[in-house]
């Protein structure tokens, strides 16, 4: 007899923000906001850089345990190779990908001269492929215009001439410009009036973004908005250093501290619908509805499903994306989770779980 899958909906986990976590930065915008953030979030609990493997673990472990690395995933997709948290996996020597991981300073750390808190700061290293990590080197991240290396995940290395800015520049996939943004959008913060001896480039000058970056980073922020890994992360890293990155609990705070402070009063967040129930039967071809989602203002919805551990879905930015169940012996209950954008708010998740 085959099995049945039933959908059911069920909460959707939040970020674990301390009660009153924030409460000096309400009401405030621009340089009074970014200073204010900057007090909540500084002097947090460094970490030495030895034990940045380990704590990986728990920042940065996929939900099948293997390491998280935005150089290589292929979100939705199969990545090109995978890597286990063991020492047998980290760099080393490395000649091509897939060799090694090792500890990538989003913010190269030649920017801030190899100094602490900023060399073990959690909020910007990440697990990645060594050699794209190499490739990468200390090139500011940009959009590519003329390509001159790409890894097998699709970032790119080369040339850049939009936003003002001409250089080479290092570009992540769509899928994770978003995170990298926010990233830099902490640093800015956490190290604001603290980053005496910190060079000038052309990204950056100490802690301050160009203007150029400023305005592709902002960009970046709101066509990838914030994901449910960054959540989760941002939760480790709490657990971690007692600090957290502002701009995933608060999105809107980038626009406050870099634009212009948008109170809620023109736009309103949209809704998200996962669609209704449905009995479904094992090894059949299954479409997610969230075409019901809306937008008050009537602004076009960008979608991203977060589908449960093993199933891959056919386009997860789709309204109606699909997937083939799986055979099972027992009934499964699998989670998926849809949160819509309109570019500037995102809604809160709805779930709907096979």
């Amino acid at each position: 007899m085959k099995s049945i899958f039933v959908f059911l909906y069920i909460a959707f986990l939040a970020a674990d923000i301390p009660p009153g976590y924030y409460d000096d930065a309400e009401g405030l915008d621009g340089d009074s906001l970014r200073l204010a953030l900057h007090n909540i979030i500084d002097d947090h609990n460094a970490q030495s850089y030895s034990s940045l493997h380990g704590h990986f673990e728990s920042t940065d472990a996929k939900p099948d345990g293997m390491v998280w690395d935005m150089y290589s995933d292929v979100p939705g997709g199969t990545p090109p190779y995978i890597y286990n948290f063991t020492s047998a996996d980290q760099c080393g020597n490395y000649s091509e990908e897939g060799d090694c991981y090792n500890r990538e300073h989003s913010w190269p750390k030649s920017w801030f001269n190899d100094a602490m808190p900023m060399k073990t700061d959690l909020f910007h290293i990440y697990p990645t492929d060594g050699y794209v990590n190499g490739m990468r080197s200390n090139y500011p991240y940009g959009e590519v215009t003329s390509p001159n290396w790409t890894s097998q995940n699709g970032s790119q290395r080369g040339t850049m001439d939009t936003y003002g800015y001409e250089g080479t520049v290092f570009e992540p996939i769509d899928e994770y410009k978003g995170d990298f943004s926010r990233t830099y959008f902490y640093m800015s913060t956490r190290y604001y009036t603290e980053d005496s001896g910190w060079d000038e480039n052309d990204m950056v000058n100490g802690a301050d973004l160009k203007a150029w970056a400023v305005e592709m980073l902002m960009d970046w922020h709101f066509q990838d908005s914030v994901s449910q890994k960054e959540i989760d992360r941002n939760d480790a890293v709490y657990e971690i250093q007692e600090n957290r990155n502002p701009f995933i609990d608060h999105p809107e705070w980038v626009d406050c501290v870099w634009g212009e402070c948008n109170t809620g009063a023109e736009n309103q967040p949209p809704v998200a619908n996962a669609g209704p129930d449905q009995i479904v039967s094992e090894n059949q071809l299954v479409t997610l509805d969230g075409s019901e989602s809306y937008d008050e203002e009537n602004i076009a919805l960008s979608y991203m499903w977060t589908p449960p551990n093993g199933i891959l879905l056919s386009d997860p930015t789709s309204a109606t994306p699909s997937f083939t169940t799986p055979i099972a012996e027992d009934s499964i209950a699998f989670i998926f989770v849809l949160i819509v954008s309109d570019g500037e708010f995102d809604s809160e998740p709805d779930s709907v779980t096979i």
